[in-house]
Order: structure tokens, then C-alpha cells, then sequence
């Protein structure tokens, strides 16, 4: 009986991607957004956290359930679907699918998600200060930098990785060819003792010259 398997790697990664990015759509849309609750704790920390960024730059500010703004302002509001999550969910999707080390993809998935998070907060310390200083732009600032500037941050993170797996797919190929050589340079040290000395004494020889390695 055939097994049908999927050789190419341009392939394979696209499967792997649509298939980590249909997991996380049935999880987090179906799931974890109705719930509420890990939007509404993430929403309440980028609240506090772009709160205090906005109040140490001198202006009076005031928080609300998810509402964080400067006073006689309406405030800038953290509903679901606006917390990064989704954004993180993507960002996740194309690490696990490209090859690496499972170490370094926890830990470049770990920083990722630390920079998603802050790129959010400084988002929202935009509007809010847009807000109060350039009302007139609050619109056109917070229609574009809801959804562009994550997908913008992911590609630039998506190369990063890619970048970093190539340079360290080159460091282990070049450590493979250092041993090959090294390999190399001392069975012809062997052989050349060998051809000095006789065979009789081509045991000696072996274990001399690695000893020396």
C-alpha cells in the first residue's frame, strides 16, 4: 500500500503553517474570545502599563475598565480582538512551521511575543496621545495602526527568524567541515607514520597521533 508523502519543503511549510494557524483560529476565535477572559486580563495590563508610560510624560490621565485616556478626552477603549493575541497566534503559527532547533524557536517565540505585546502598548500610548494633541489625525492613526503596524512588526520578525536560521544552519555545516577536515588531516598524519615506521609499529603510531588531537 502507497503512503502518499509530500517531499518539498516550500510545501510542507505552507501545510504545517495553515494547519498551526487553523488550530489557533479554532482555539483562540471559537473558544478563548468568546470566553472573554485572556483578552480581558491582557487588555487590563496594556492599560496599566500604557497608563503609567502616558502619565510619565506629564499628562493627567485616567483608566476605566479597559479605557485609558487624558482627562476631558473620551479615552481609548481595549475591546476583544484588539489585544495582540490574534497577531501573536499568527506570529507562532510561522516559527513552529519553519525548521529550527526546538530551543531556539521557544526562545525566539518567547521575545516575539514580548515585542508584540510592548509594539501594542506603544500603540495605544499613540492614540491616546494623538488623541489629546492631534485630534483631527485620531482616525486615519487608529485605523491603520490597529492592524498594519502587527502584520508589519510579524513580517520583520518572520525574516529575523529566517535570517538566524540560516546563519546558524552555515555555522553547523561549517563545523561539519572542520571535523571532516580535521578527520581527514589526521588519518593522513597516521599514514604517513605508517609509511615511515613499518607496520609493526603502526599500532603505537594510531594511538600517538590521536592522543595528540
Amino acid at each position: 500500500m502507497a503512503i502518499f508523502t509530500i517531499k518539498s519543503p516550500v510545501t510542507q511549510f505552507i501545510l504545517k503553517a495553515l494547519g498551526i494557524f487553523i488550530l489557533w483560529y479554532v482555539v483562540y476565535e471559537l473558544w478563548l474570545l468568546p470566553d472573554g477572559r485572556l483578552d480581558a486580563w491582557v487588555a487590563h495590563n496594556i492599560i496599566g502599563v500604557s497608563a503609567g508610560i502616558v502619565r510619565a510624560m506629564d499628562y493627567t490621565v485616567f483608566t476605566y475598565d479597559r479605557v485609558v485616556g487624558i482627562y476631558y478626552n473620551a479615552g481609548i477603549e481595549i475591546v476583544d480582538g484588539c489585544t495582540g493575541i490574534s497577531a501573536i497566534g499568527l506570529f507562532l503559527g510561522f516559527i513552529l512551521a519553519y525548521p529550527g532547533e526546538w530551543r531556539s524557536r521557544i526562545s525566539f517565540s518567547v521575545a516575539g511575543i514580548g515585542v508584540i505585546y510592548f509594539v501594542n502598548v506603544l500603540r495605544i500610548v499613540t492614540l491616546v496621545i494623538t488623541q489629546e494633541e492631534w485630534i483631527e489625525f485620531f482616525d486615519i492613526t487608529h485605523d491603520y495602526s490597529t492592524t498594519t503596524i502587527f502584520y508589519i512588526v510579524i513580517f520583520v520578525m518572520w525574516m529575523l527568524w529566517v535570517k538566524v536560521r540560516k546563519v546558524g544552519a552555515t555555522r553547523v555545516e561549517a563545523e561539519r567541515v572542520v571535523a571532516a577536515v580535521a578527520v581527514s588531516v589526521k588519518e593522513e598524519e597516521v599514514r604517513e607514520v605508517v609509511a615511515e615506521r613499518g607496520a609493526a609499529q603502526t599500532v603505537g603510531a594510531v594511538v600517538a597521533a590521536l592522543a595528540g588531537a
